[in-house]
């Protein structure tokens, strides 16, 4: 078994580098492809992380100040350890066996959030992973789109998207992960969603392992040609000064959910990842009224 894992470790884990490798790329391609509006074509700025105690770490990337982005962040980690004793017990009480006794762990995915310029494009989430103990693995990850100003169509075709990436593998997987989406992305204290929410999935394990990495792989595929279209047709829309304050008050709902409910963001934290990296979600400029 162990054997086996470490080859599917770096299978999985290449995989996800090479899926930021792409959205890196499209990401810059959209940049030179948008109507110049004083500003140049922004580049992401590329920082190695580490993670505490030579646990690994990964790649952060982030855009800031582009024509079609604020501040983008695309991040790729591998990273190992021992659970401290706060995350070994919630792993313990998700069902993960054995934490008490080796609370050894891998992790490694891609995690990406974009908060962009024109207030009537759509902030968006998106991230795949695959986590391991000595006593379970799994894998995780999803896709929600955070508009401020919802387009209907938009909404229809980014969930589209998702949908055909399920159904490709699963026909119960959309309803089922649309579901927990829109429980997970629920902002309690706010009373309402984050945003028109995507699919939402973690702790898959069919005991089937390429089938469950499979699915996954296409949960990844599926985000730019589900994001791009609403992006590049918004791009344009003559926004007003109403159109950015509503767009740095929701950025302000999405900083709250993000500080206080996000699983990533708890974990990365806990666990001695370098809080740039896991803070990369946050807006580069919000508000709260």
């Amino acid at each position: 078994m162990t054997e086996d894992f470490t080859a599917r470790k770096a299978e999985a884990a290449q995989w996800f580098r090479t899926l930021r490798d792409r959205i890196v790329a499209a990401f810059e391609a959209l940049e030179d492809r948008a109507t110049p509006s004083g500003a140049e074509p922004a580049r992401f700025e590329v920082t190695p992380t580490t993670r505490a105690e030579n646990g690994g770490g990964g790649i952060m990337s982030v855009l800031r100040g582009g024509r079609v982005f604020e501040k983008v962040g695309v991040n790729w980690s591998e990273v190992h350890g021992s659970l401290g004793a706060r995350a070994q017990k919630a792993m313990a009480a998700r069902g993960v066996p054995g934490m008490e006794t080796d609370p050894r762990f891998w992790a490694s995915g891609i995690s990406l959030v974009a908060h962009m310029v024109n207030p009537h494009t759509p902030a968006v989430h998106m991230n795949t992973r695959m986590f391991w103990t000595p006593g379970a693995s799994w894998f995780g990850g999803g896709a929600d789109l955070n508009p401020c100003i919802e387009y209907p169509e938009d909404t229809a075709h980014f969930h589209a998207a998702m949908k055909a990436a399920c159904d490709a593998h699963d026909p119960a997987y959309y309803d089922r992960f649309k579901a927990w989406a829109d429980e997970y992305f629920f902002v309690p204290h706010r009373g309402r969603a984050r945003g028109v929410g995507g699919i939402f999935y973690d702790d898959l394990n069919t005991g089937h392992w390429e089938a469950d990495f499979a699915f996954t792989k296409s949960v990844g595929e599926a985000f730019l040609p589900a994001f791009l279209p609403v992006t590049e047709r918004r791009l344009n829309t003559p926004a007003t000064a109403d159109d950015r304050e509503a767009q740095l008050i929701h950025r302000g709902l999405y900083a709250e959910y993000n500080l206080v409910y996000d699983r990533g963001t708890k974990f990365g934290l806990e666990t001695g990842h370098d809080a740039n990296a896991v803070l990369m979600s946050l807006p580069p400029v919000a508000k709260w009224i």
